[in-house]
């Protein structure tokens, strides 16, 4: 039995070490894709090919030429930090010295396999460059490992607070957003939110000043400061709170536009307020004729205790309200009107069909290649 137990401790303490190692295996691996772990082993690994590649050129030297040093280099310009690439850089040079020696000076009728001054500025070009990314990378605190991962992870972000909640029987909510220049950021955000038990729904559509990527950054700080904001505070207070937060932000380009709609989903009733943003349209169904609903607002972020008011307005049955960007309808050598006229003429075409994925359509339709960011939002009633 005293054996049993020995044998019994033993694998015990086995199992313990087994998974100790297993842990400290898995944190480091995590911490290296991440960024935070060490970079000893691509540092070992590329060191290694250098001597490799330097041997297979001296053997070899048409199949293997010396600029082949480039391959490692490139590599540990996206993979070592700067202190690191230094030491490769100090190897890849002694083996450049050392294949000059072996393989002897060139000439010029027989420099193929032969270390020429082309091939030692093509080498020291891309470490070069291979040197500004990696400072570049630590100065930011982004490995590449994980730095498309993260702008994947913040347009996600962006399109998830953009997304409307559903809404009862008898409405439909249809948006498109399409950033400048078919990039993946926006200046141009929606946030949304049931309130009132339900009851009420609040969108808020803005426009922030810039375009693309250059608004980008500045659109996901105020669509989650927005989106905490909405529902949180008395209609009439919102815009207000908002612009109160932007002049704190202190932006060189901070203003933005934006437009508050709070309907009734059971009786159709809105408010809408408007900061600086264009007018709303909405389609009546008995006349069938589009009407702009403006309210009055000065731009966010512009000055202090500024004040908002609302217009009120009824979406009856079949009606439609459309909200969007002056990316949609403003273009240079373009009047506001023309654009508007446009983008209502193209609506016209989907009244008799319904306008279930028509916020695409009109998007392509009216403002496919204007090189500013476009959102289009469509509410509509049901007959």
């Amino acid at each position: 039995m005293a054996r049993a137990a020995r044998t019994q401790t033993l694998t015990a303490r086995t199992r313990k070490r087994a998974l100790r190692a297993r842990v400290a295996l898995r944190r480091s691996a995590v911490d290296y894709f991440r960024g935070d772990g060490s970079d000893w082993i691509a540092f070992a690994g590329l060191l290694l090919t250098i001597p490799a590649l330097a041997l297979a050129t001296i053997a070899f030297p048409i199949w293997c030429a010396p600029s082949a040093l480039v391959l490692p280099i490139v590599a540990g310009g996206l993979l070592l930090r700067p202190a690191s690439l230094l030491g490769l850089y100090a190897a890849a040079a002694g083996a450049l010295i050392a294949e000059s020696v072996v393989l002897g000076p060139y000439t010029a009728e027989d420099a193929a396999g032969r270390v020429t001054p082309g091939t030692v500025l093509v080498v020291a070009a891309c470490g070069l460059f291979g040197l500004l990314i990696a400072q570049f990378r630590a100065r930011v605190g982004v490995p590449w490992r994980r730095g498309g991962t993260m702008l994947f992870d913040l347009r996600e972000r962006i399109r998830a607070q953009s997304a409307l909640p559903r809404l009862p029987k008898g409405w439909h909510h249809e948006m498109a957003l399409r950033p400048a220049g078919g990039q993946s950021f926006s200046g141009d955000f929606v946030v949304a939110a049931r309130t009132s038990g339900g009851r009420t729904l609040e969108v808020v559509l803005t426009d922030v000043s810039g375009k693309g990527m250059d608004a980008g950054s500045r659109a996901l700080l105020l669509s989650g400061a927005f989106g905490g904001l909405i529902g949180s505070l008395p209609p009439h207070g919102f815009l207000p709170a908002a612009n109160g937060y932007l002049l704190r932000q202190d932006w060189e380009e901070g203003f933005a536009t934006s437009v508050h709609l709070v309907l009734d989903l059971d009786t159709g009733d809105y408010e809408l307020l408007s900061a600086g943003h264009l007018p709303a349209l909405q389609l009546h169904a008995g006349t069938g004729r589009w009407e702009e609903t403006a309210a009055e607002g000065p731009l966010l972020g512009v000055y202090d205790g500024a004040e908002f008011h609302p217009v009120k307005g009824t979406l009856r049955p079949g009606d439609v309200l459309m909200l969007f960007t002056d990316g949609l309808v403003e273009a240079p050598g373009r009047d506001l009107a023309e654009g508007v006229d446009r983008l209502t003429g193209e609506a016209d075409r989907y009244v008799g069909t319904g306008f279930t994925g028509a916020a695409w359509h009109l998007i392509e339709a009216c403002a496919k290649d204007v090189n500013d960011d476009r959102a289009l939002l469509l509410i509509t009633r049901d007959a």
